[in-house]
């Protein structure tokens, strides 16, 4: 399993709307300014956070985008899922379906399915808050907060 790029900037993405949610809604140039990411490709993962209720949006001169929930009831499982669309750790897992011809034989099936067992409750098990929570505790020039 590899996270793409999509799904990081994803998190960073709801990370910064929801660590400046107090100003408001932030629109996505000022996003993408503080993240050093395109604007255009944010804006296709807008899309697909729009579409799954994470975000609310407002138009106009104070227009932009915030979380439609508090940032503890977003888990980093959740988000992935939207931009990776599935995150088994072997294609024959993937979405939760066992196709392979081979998985009545399979010796080593119990082991990827472990693995995607301990995958999902890790990730599930994060949430925004939990990231921001940490992200204040430490202090700049902490080696182990980097």
């Amino acid at each position: 399993m590899k996270i793409s790029t999509k799904g990081r900037y994803a998190l960073r993405m709801l990370l910064d709307i929801a660590e400046h949610e107090s100003e408001g809604y932030v629109s996505l140039k000022e996003v993408a300014a503080r993240q050093g990411i395109s604007k255009n490709y944010l804006e296709q993962i807008i899309m697909l956070l729009k579409n799954a209720d994470i975000l609310k949006t407002a138009r106009g001169f104070q227009g932009g985008y915030k979380l439609s929930k508090s940032p503890n009831n977003y888990n980093m499982s959740e988000i992935l899922r939207l931009t990776e669309s599935d995150l088994a750790p072997v294609p024959c897992l993937a979405n939760g379906q066992n196709g392979c011809e081979r998985s009545g034989s399979c010796m080593t099936l119990d082991v990827w399915d472990g693995l995607n067992k301990v995958i999902t409750e890790y990730l599930s098990g994060i949430t925004l808050q939990d990231i921001l929570d940490k992200h204040q505790d430490c202090d700049v020039g902490d080696f182990y907060c980097i």
